[in-house]
């Protein structure tokens, strides 16, 4: 399937929660801390107020809740607005 955010909306694959264990006890998925970063998939063409800084391949960091959870093809994705993005990674 094929998606393409609208306006100023990007799509983000999270990057892979970290695998943590405290002395020996293996942390379930459930438990794990939520990434805040990950990759920009792809990005919508701005708005006429604002135009659109991302392009797909930024890695980005972005709010703890922010976005909306989306599942395409098995794997799990963030749209969210331009303006929840933090920071771009160099």
């Amino acid at each position: 399937m094929n998606i393409r955010p609208l306006a100023d909306r990007v799509l983000i694959l999270p990057a892979p929660a970290e695998e943590k264990t405290i002395g020996g006890i293996i942390i379930p998925d459930t438990a794990k801390e939520k990434p805040l970063r990950g990759e920009v998939i792809a990005a919508g063409n701005g708005t006429k107020d604002e135009e659109m800084v991302l392009k797909a391949g930024d890695h980005v960091l972005y709010g703890k809740y922010a976005g909306t959870e989306i599942e395409l093809d098995g794997t799990k994705y963030l749209i969210m607005r331009q303006s929840d993005v933090l920071a771009i990674l160099g």
